[in-house]
């Protein structure tokens, strides 16, 4: 079975615009099949992947080479690294924000709803908080927050009440425990939907995805030489938005800035009015891509 299968992999490599002797960084390597495409079209160039995942790391090992460093660490700290490895400036940066198949297909990791398993959900295994922690010690009211915002749950109230009622009488470990506990919460005919949307808000809260990408997305801007692309696949509205807005204003929230000669002060401006989405063949050959959206900026 292969590892993970990469989505809008032609189209996100295009958008990169890649000179044979600039400087990429791939945030999220992985299984490598965005990384190994990038890396074959640089001659003197240099390509970085980062990945706070052990599994990614030994997928890593198939492209060590001259044109190739890989990096463990969450891409938050891309500043950081990039830093380490005498690096200011780069060429361009692709960040595929989904999960890899090879997490959602090993059931030990928790992330998804078909298998039983711990419920863990942590994309880097040294991590403190799994999602037995937080399903077990957060508030009603912080349940009901995190189901509502990061799940979009029409019912967070509901699905929240519930489980603090269930786990008073058992802690939820597994899987399986929880998706019983909270089995009167289900919608009729769309329970995988329902499932999947608790699964996320319970994914981002683990690995504290939405604050990583926010400061990811900050540096990426700091650290593009100007023309540099980004380039960034997205799974949800959460995350879409947030990209979107960012590339938009500068800015997360809110209207962008302007000087006192009413000229906007922004570090990207859009390539494509409208996201990429895979296209018919695609998405016959890989129903997990149905829900990306491939957003590409350019640095002023």
């Amino acid at each position: 079975m292969e590892y993970h299968r990469p989505v809008l992999l032609q189209e996100s490599v295009e958008a990169l615009a890649i000179k044979p002797k600039g400087i990429y960084i791939d945030v999220t390597f992985g299984g490598g099949g965005h990384s190994a495409v990038i890396a074959s079209k640089l001659t003197t160039g240099r390509l970085y992947g980062f990945d706070q995942d052990t599994d990614a790391e030994k997928q890593a090992e198939k492209l060590e080479g001259s044109t190739f460093t890989f990096v463990k660490s969450n891409f938050r700290y891309l500043k950081k690294y990039l830093r380490l490895y005498g690096v200011k400036q780069v060429d361009g940066i692709l960040a595929d924000l989904g999960v890899s198949s090879h997490q959602f297909n090993t059931s030990e990791r928790g992330f998804s709803t078909r298998f039983d398993g711990p419920l863990d959900m942590r994309m880097d295994k040294d991590g403190q908080k799994t999602a037995k922690d937080i399903l077990n010690t957060y508030a009603e009211e912080d349940l009901h927050k995190l189901f509502g915002i990061y799940g979009e749950v029409k019912n967070a109230k509901t699905l929240a009440r519930t489980v603090v009622l269930k786990r008073a009488s058992q802690e939820l470990e597994t899987i399986g425990q929880f998706k019983e506990a909270i089995a009167s919460c289900l919608p009729k005919g769309k329970e995988n939907k329902y499932l999947a949307q608790v699964f996320q808000a319970l994914r981002l809260e683990v690995n504290d995805e939405m604050k990583a990408l926010e400061e990811m997305l900050v540096q990426s801007a700091e650290v593009l030489k100007p023309g540099g692309r980004l380039v960034v696949i997205s799974y949800h509205s959460l995350e879409d938005r947030l990209v979107k807005n960012f590339i938009r204003t500068g800015k997360f929230f809110g209207d962008v800035e302007k000087d006192f000669f009413g000229n906007e002060k922004k570090p990207l401006e859009a390539v494509n009015r409208k996201p990429i989405t895979p296209s018919a063949v695609e998405l016959q050959e890989n129903n997990r891509s149905r829900s990306a959206k491939l957003r590409v900026a350019e640095k002023l």
